[in-house]
């Protein structure tokens, strides 16, 4: 069984985040730490544990991305099943067990995640609400439009389901795990299990916080890819580097498509001001072009006033005045 990370500047939380796979209670396995070019102590850290235990192997490469790092680590991987696990988060000592053996005794299952926690920068409890996430295969799909499904960051997958579906996608950046759990969807039965085997971290300024809008809108874009598989056995993006621009998308997928992605972009960003106001200013634009007036776009000025936008919500305002049904 493998175990993949890929780190970049990760110093401040990866020691614990090791320890915590090196205590898991299934010990056969190797640890695979790539380091994307880290500018702080990452590597240090990872070559001390490489010297104590031969189970940790290090591999220590220029700045290439995440996309690129993973589908790195599925090649590097020796073992059948790879555990996916980030650098920030704290495995609990019998998640590795508990998912080897549900494939085991699931050989039907590509791919199963578990139930998780959070915890704060620091590692302490973190007050989020739980994510009740579907357990079984038919409840996955039931919700594979909506999400979330699956985190990342618990997932434990046969590595060559993963090979054989060409890895993750440099054009869904930010979403390349979901158009990946999307692409295996139809390829094998996925579960979760109900037990909390991993804690996430929340931290000020993690990737998934940063570029909210960007994962929205290709996320979005993932299931428009996903529908195109399922109707037609052809998906518009699947040879592209960069996704189109979501005003081309009514081309590439049907009409409908763009106001589809810039209402789910809004749907998923609506209470992030600084996101409304930001990457996905263009879309709440057109979004109101879109769909008109309603209230809770209304709210959205509001949001923008108290958050210190107050040229973005005047703005908002007279798009929702000038599009009001």
């Amino acid at each position: 069984m493998t175990i993949a990370t890929s780190m970049h500047n990760a110093a401040a939380t990866l020691a614990p985040a090791i320890e915590s796979v090196l205590a898991q209670t299934f010990g056969d396995f190797e640890f695979l730490l790539l380091d994307d070019g880290s500018t702080d102590a990452s590597r240090a850290i990872a070559e001390a544990y490489a010297a104590q235990d031969a189970r940790v192997r290090l591999i220590a490469m220029p700045r290439q991305g995440l996309v690129r790092s993973l589908n790195q680590l599925f090649a590097e991987a020796r073992a059948p099943l790879v555990a996916r696990f980030d650098a920030d988060d704290i495995c609990m000592p019998e998640r590795l067990e508990r998912q080897v053996a549900f494939l085991a005794a699931n050989p039907d299952h590509g791919l199963v995640a578990c139930e998780t926690t959070f915890i704060d920068a620091a590692g302490a409890p973190a007050g989020n609400a739980p994510i009740r996430r579907p357990h079984d295969h038919d409840a996955i799909l039931a919700v594979l439009e909506a999400g979330p499904i699956l985190c990342h960051s618990a997932v434990m997958v046969r590595t060559d389901l993963v090979r054989a579906a060409g890895g993750y996608r440099e054009a869904y950046v930010h979403a390349e795990d979901y158009d990946l759990w999307l692409r295996l969807a139809g390829q094998t039965r996925m579960a979760n299990l109900p037990e909390y085997l991993l804690a996430y971290r929340i931290s000020p300024g993690q990737v998934s916080s940063r570029h909210l809008g960007v994962q929205a809108r290709n996320a979005a874009i993932a299931w428009l890819a996903h529908q195109a598989r399922e109707h037609t056995g052809v998906d518009p993006t699947a040879h592209l580097a960069t996704l189109p621009e979501v005003e081309a998308l009514d081309s590439a997928f049907g009409a409908g498509s763009a106001a589809y992605v810039r209402r789910r972009t809004i749907d998923r960003v609506l209470y992030a001001p600084e996101c409304l106001a930001g990457d996905a200013w263009p879309m709440l634009l057109g979004h109101i072009a879109d769909a008109g007036a309603s209230p809770r776009l209304w709210r959205v000025v509001l949001r923008l006033l108290k958050a210190g936008y107050p040229l973005h919500a005047l703005r908002t305002a007279a798009a929702l005045i000038r599009h009001a049904a």
